[in-house]
């Protein structure tokens, strides 16, 4: 008997005991796969527009505006400023900001005054660190205005009419090897014209390609996708096709294949795409891939107008436009997208949010919120490059945005599919909030493994081809596992419209590290050697450890 009662309490003790080992196993999967997800947090509730443009500068302040002509927004300009403009289609005066400055570190938004309209602009941050935005709508869509960041909340936009040669209005621009911007196409707009103007380049130039992808009445090649290849010619995406342009003759080096089902992939179809990052940039031949993700079939706009809406595209084409005979490759994303936006992360995987699973861009014409992002590492085999990630709650749809934050955040906002602002009674109300994506490599329990770069000091100037000593530490409690350990630049991006314009992302060569003492340690690499690979101006340089990266430093190179 009393060993019957032994037998039992045996029994009993190791049930209770595999029970709590269970428990504390899922409790424990459940910890890493919401880590493995990524976490949402909302930052603001109301910033008083809708972040249809966003652009971070070197001082860590994000420059966001709307458009000018849908009414008041719901933050007033300071000092009883008041915007008096007679070609305004919805208000002639108008005491309300259509941009903020969102400032990261406050977590606060101090309204500016842009005065035309700025509806579907484009832009990107010139070598001096001023962002420099061109187009709109209206009476904006010839004007050039500029931000050159401060610190003591005194700068503002300052606009010059009438400086473009041609109308840019869902134009693309980037910044060249030699500081200028190009600024390429906009609606019914055949051509590119560069900026600062000088005596020579005061026109603009045709680009055959352009009306070579114009679908009539729907068009499909606004806001093309643009990079500057290592070579220093352009890589122009336009519909679902690509040509490798030579800006400086005004001449096609190169002319890609068609993206395999020939289906359309910029706006209004709207996928997105990122160069891959650049690697061995001190090697010979270095290689250059872009990968394109999303959009909308073929007769998808059609159908949305009459109220009909075709599931998006799930598949991506990655191409290696340095080969010498290069051709697509096709991999599915686990979601049909459309109107997402593709962030390049710090430790090179993209982050792939925003957007819709069905319709296409415009008024109203997506439907089924795509609200779980995906990242994609370009590094895994073919087959398990993606990740789902945990969702929001909020959808995000046409005329949304995400960027990148020193901290290694994403900063994300946006999403107005209506003419004018509508808060209540329709299906996707005028969003006017902020929100930050925390990729896993910011999880709590990731805190031991994450560098932090202690010299040289954020604002530092480089050069090319020089070499660079890094210093950072480990926290004691981590273990440092030196040939995982690299270092990244990241050229901010201009964000509209499901296009990053100027994002691009270099792994620097070299990575021999040093030991120093009380777990800090130097690692020696080299700045990239061309302006083709890097042009000039302000990046977010990186070291990242085991995927976590540290802290950006603004570095300028020059």
């Amino acid at each position: 008997m009393k060993k019957a009662l032994t037998t039992v309490m045996l029994s009993f003790l190791l049930r209770q005991l595999f029970i709590l080992i269970v428990v504390q196993l899922t409790f424990r999967r459940n910890i890493l796969t919401d880590a493995a997800g990524g976490k949402w947090d909302l930052l603001l509730s109301n910033i008083g527009i809708s972040a249809m443009h966003m652009q971070l500068l070197n001082n860590d302040k994000v420059v966001i505006f709307d458009r000018t002509d849908f009414g008041p927004s719901n933050i007033s300009l300071p000092n009883s400023k008041c915007r008096n403009d007679a070609n305004d289609l919805k208000l002639k005066v108008d005491c309300t900001a259509h941009s903020v400055e969102y400032d990261v570190t406050a977590n606060s938004v101090r309204p500016l005054m842009v005065f035309t309209n700025t509806l579907c602009s484009s832009g990107a941050a010139m070598p001096d660190g001023t962002l420099m935005q061109t187009g709109g709508f209206n009476d904006g869509d010839h004007n050039v205005r500029t931000y050159k960041p401060c610190t003591d909340n005194s700068c503002d936009w300052q606009e010059t009419n009438n400086v473009l040669t041609q109308r840019r209005w869902y134009a693309t621009n980037h910044i060249l090897s030699d500081g200028r911007q190009i600024i390429i196409g906009g609606r019914r707009q055949f051509n590119y014209e560069f900026y600062p103007k000088t005596s020579s380049v005061n026109k603009s130039f045709n680009l055959p390609f352009l009306v070579e992808t114009n679908d009539r009445n729907i068009e499909n090649n606004l806001y093309p996708f643009v990079f500057l290849n290592v070579d220093g010619n352009l890589f122009i995406f336009a519909n679902n096709r690509a040509i490798l342009f030579d800006y400086t003759k005004g001449v096609v080096v190169k002319t890609y294949p068609t993206m395999p089902g020939g289906d359309p992939r910029n706006y209004p179809s709207s996928g997105s795409a990122v160069l891959l990052p650049l690697k061995n940039l001190q090697g010979g031949a270095i290689g250059a891939e872009v990968l394109v993700c999303g959009g909308a079939p073929k007769g998808a706009y059609v159908s949305a107008v009459n109220r009909s809406f075709v599931t998006a595209l799930s598949t991506c084409g990655r191409i290696q436009i340095t080969d010498p005979n290069p051709q697509w490759t096709t991999e599915t994303m686990p979601l049909a997208r459309v109107m997402s936006d593709m962030i390049l992360l710090p430790n090179g995987k993209i982050l792939i949010v925003n957007g819709a699973s069905t319709g296409t861009a415009g008024w109203g014409l997506g439907r089924n919120p795509a609200l779980s992002p995906v990242i994609y590492n370009p590094e895994s085999p073919s087959g398990s490059r993606f990740e789902v990630q945990n969702p929001s709650s909020r959808p995000r749809m046409y005329h949304s945005t995400a960027i990148l934050l020193r901290d290694g955040r994403v900063l994300v906002g946006g999403s107005n599919p209506h003419i004018y602002d509508k808060f209540t009674g329709v299906l996707f109300p005028t969003d006017l909030t902020l929100e930050a994506f925390s990729p896993a490599y910011l999880d709590p329990n990731l805190a031991r493994l994450r560098p932090k770069i202690t010299s040289p000091a954020s604002q530092s100037n480089i050069g090319y081809g020089q070499q660079l000593a890094i210093r950072f530490s480990i926290p004691p409690a981590g273990t440092l596992s030196k040939n995982l350990v690299t270092v990244t630049m990241v050229a901010p991006s201009f964000t509209t419209h499901s296009f990053s314009m100027n994002q691009r992302l270099l792994v620097l060569s070299g990575g021999n590290i040093t030991a120093l003492e009380l777990s800090n340690y130097q690692i020696l690499v080299a700045t990239p050697t061309s302006r083709n690979l890097a042009p000039p101006g302000y990046y977010l340089l990186f070291v990242v450890h085991q995927d976590i990266p540290s802290e950006g430093i603004w570095v300028q190179i020059k």
